[in-house]
């Protein structure tokens, strides 16, 4: 029997892609290290999976220059394993799943992608994605998502003036954690990127092969930190503990 699994329950690893440098940010230093509520970013982030007991490992793709992540006392932390990122999120998720079933030789296990910048995501919503996977073991996984609200107007190419109104009916968000079973996500992704299919996100090279990932209802305040203003919102998210 694997010696990760909890309880004859199963394996779940979480994976974090954070060998971007957020040039958006416009900041000193990529924006998984900027401190808000008292911690870098990506401790936020990582602190969730590490107080789960679902969660056995903690998998985080760096950049090869990174100087900052073990720094971190989170770093020692025994969950943890790094390895080294790609040019684009989608490599960073490969050369991570690849690590996890070539070094780790785990399999017939689930994997939970998620943003290195997305300190907010709930503990009732990993909980749901972890409900998700032990009761539905067999899917081919799902993502975390709300419904859109706003009205979405699409433009002319190229231009600023408006074509036409979409219908919002049936459009969600899409949201991390992405979860998937290991080996699934892993060929998917191979396969599409192989083809140089347009990968966004994990579930659109579910998509790429045929397969039609759940949608699972999350919060609104999960929200993925690109800009400066988003690192107020998410520290009064973080702060108030809501």
């Amino acid at each position: 029997m694997n010696n990760l699994m909890l309880d004859n329950k199963i394996n779940i690893i979480a994976l974090i892609p954070a060998a971007g440098i957020g040039r958006r940010m416009q900041s000193n230093c990529p924006k998984q290290y900027l401190k808000i509520a008292g911690k870098t970013i990506i401790e936020h982030t990582i602190s969730l999976f590490i107080d789960n007991p679902r969660i056995s490992k903690i998998v985080i793709s760096l950049n090869n220059e990174d100087i900052y992540f073990n720094q971190l006392k989170i770093a020692k932390h025994l969950k943890i394993k790094t390895v080294i990122g790609g040019c684009n999120r989608s490599d960073s998720v490969l050369f991570g799943l690849n690590y996890l079933l070539d070094e780790l030789s785990l399999n017939n296990c689930w994997v939970l992608i998620h943003d290195a910048v997305r300190p907010c995501l709930h503990k009732t919503d990993l909980n749901s994605i972890i409900n998700f996977i032990d009761n539905d073991p067999n899917s081919c996984g799902g993502i975390l998502s709300y419904p859109v609200r706003d009205t979405i107007k699409r433009s002319f190419k190229g231009k600023i003036s408006i074509s036409h109104t979409i219908e919002r009916n049936d459009l969600w968000h899409a949201l991390t954690p992405q979860f998937f079973p290991l080996e699934l996500i892993k060929n998917c992704l191979t396969k599409a990127l192989s083809k140089k299919a347009i990968i966004t996100d994990e579930a659109s090279a579910l998509e790429y092969c045929g397969y039609y990932p759940k949608l699972l209802n999350g919060r609104f305040d999960n929200l993925k930190i690109t800009k400066q203003e988003d690192l107020i919102l998410a520290e009064f998210y973080l702060s108030r503990n809501i």
